[in-house]
């Protein structure tokens, strides 16, 4: 049995270029799809790259895996560009880590 160790999910425009490369890619259009397939992903995979937009219709999950080893999710740009999702958690967990924003001084 081949070792799962990363998927992506995501639009299908974003998602098809990791195929390529031999990464498992998974689909998700709306919340209640993205929301399955986020949590059946987690059982299997260690690392899961999921897209901006499909990242903002699961917040609730993804602060659910943030405190947790594995699976490590993290958000990506889609095609369409970046929302600044991954950067704006980045962010905050700084802040919350050592109480001030020294990246972005804002």
């Amino acid at each position: 049995m081949r070792d799962k160790n990363i998927a992506v999910m995501g639009d299908k425009d974003s998602i098809l270029a990791f195929k390529a490369v031999g990464l498992d890619v998974f689909e998700a259009t709306d919340a209640q799809n993205a929301g399955a397939v986020l949590k059946t992903l987690a059982r299997s995979y260690k690392i899961i790259y999921i897209t901006e937009q499909a990242a903002q219709l699961v917040p609730e999950l993804l602060e659910r895996y943030k405190t947790r080893a594995f699976p490590a999710v993290i958000p990506i740009p889609s095609c369409a560009g970046s929302l600044g999702v991954g950067l704006a958690a980045i962010k905050k967990d700084v802040e919350k880590a050592i109480g001030t924003d020294i990246l972005f001084k804002q």
